[in-house]
């Protein structure tokens, strides 16, 4: 039997993004296009993932990605 007291708690992150409207808020042009970059296990590999794609759309200023710490809609607490 395995002791998992010691283990990490899993700690979910989402990364998602598009285009905005505007540089002042976080008003999508068209939701229907946000892309899902994909659930991730732990920060590290989301903020990873987050890097790559912020990076590869560098060119367009209302193009953003975010990090969404999914765990805490999980677990409020």
């Amino acid at each position: 039997m395995t002791d998992t007291s010691h283990e990490s708690k899993q700690l979910l992150h989402i990364v998602f993004g598009g285009e905005l409207e505007s540089l002042d808020g976080v008003v999508f042009k068209d939701p229907s296009r946000i892309d899902i970059v994909g659930i991730f296990p732990n920060y590290a590999t989301a903020h990873a993932a987050w890097k790559s794609k912020a990076q590869a759309t560098v060119d367009n200023a209302q193009m953003r990605y975010f990090v969404v710490h999914l765990h805490r809609f999980l677990d409020p607490t």
